[in-house]
């Protein structure tokens, strides 16, 4: 878990990490949420003399924003949670956002990271799976039913490997960064070789490095092309393990989505700018905006800054 107070304009003012404690059960991971947030709230009045004002959380998953629900994560083991009802009992009755993790990162980034000024992005990291979010005019869309942006369940090839979701040959089975380190510990033969590896062999010329990144970025434009098909956003931005290879990355897949364009508009390609803080960042902005401030970071009538926990 990852947690910070936050500025109106999404400013860092203070982050804390701790462990989801998951392997204690679902139970054990809300309770270490709800203590972890009233923990930085107390930070937050002793360092600043007053108590944040509102809270923003993010998590994984199926996510009922509208309702503040955590419907399901298969990771952390759990099911309609009433998480910003739990949370906002806890703390003491304060305004409470939840978001999707994704789409709260891809929140921060269109505001103050890698899109600010676009006015449609499409936000993709790639980690131990890929999604997406969906940036219109300084807010990040989550469709009719919660699951708008996800990228990483369009098949890209019919009949491949299969996918926990059902089907078979999803992008993330091929161009996650999971994916990445489970093909190239395979042709490398060591089964504790990761995708960064595979980055290094690439740039230093391994054929089977070679071979292997090739076939996720392949897969990864032919994801994104029908991304951009869809959607025709302004700037595709790029986040999550994968793309900290930097240009080892980017060069090939540029070119790759270049080869796959005809009639649509190619949008920049960028990194993401704000790492792993994006998604804390989002939350902290998801918190303003219950205080009236505008995607451009107008301070409302306080200007204490509210807690973020993702």
């Amino acid at each position: 878990m990852k947690a910070a107070l936050a500025g109106p304009g999404g400013e860092l003012l203070h982050e804390a990490r701790r462990a989801t404690g998951r392997d204690r059960g679902p139970e054990a991971v809300i309770a270490g949420i709800l203590d972890f947030a009233a923990e930085l709230r107390a930070h937050g009045a002793d360092r600043f003399g007053e108590p944040a004002v509102a809270a923003g959380v993010a998590v994984p998953g199926i996510v009922d924003e509208e309702h503040g629900t955590a419907v399901y994560a298969a990771n952390l083991g759990w099911r309609d949670v009433p998480l910003r009802a739990l949370l906002g009992e806890r703390l003491g009755g304060i305004p409470v956002a939840l978001g999707h993790d994704v789409r709260t990162g891809g929140l921060a980034e269109g505001r103050i990271g890698a899109g600010q000024g676009a006015d449609r992005f499409l936000f993709v990291p790639l980690g131990t799976g890929i999604a997406g979010a969906i940036g219109i005019d300084g807010r990040v869309e989550s469709g009719a039913h919660g699951f708008a942006g996800e990228i990483g369940h369009v098949v890209v090839r019919p009949g491949g490997t299969p996918c926990p979701c059902g089907q078979r040959g999803c992008l993330e089975r091929f161009a996650s960064a999971s994916a990445v380190s489970q093909a190239w510990a395979r042709a490398c033969g060591d089964p504790g070789a990761d995708a960064a590896d595979c980055a290094k062999a690439v740039d230093s010329g391994d054929a089977r490095a070679l071979a292997v990144w090739q076939d996720a970025v392949d897969a990864l434009a032919d994801g994104l092309v029908t991304a951009l098909t869809l959607l025709d956003p302004r700037v595709l931005i790029i986040g999550g393990g994968l793309a900290e290879a930097g240009e080892t990355l980017f060069t090939p897949l540029r070119e790759a989505v270049g080869r796959r364009v005809t009639f649509q508009k190619l949008p920049e390609i960028v990194p993401a700018a704000l790492g792993d803080t994006a998604g804390c960042l989002g939350a902290g902005l998801m918190a303003w905006d219950l205080l009236g401030t505008d995607p451009n970071g107008t301070t409302p009538t306080t200007a204490t800054p509210p807690e973020v926990t993702t």
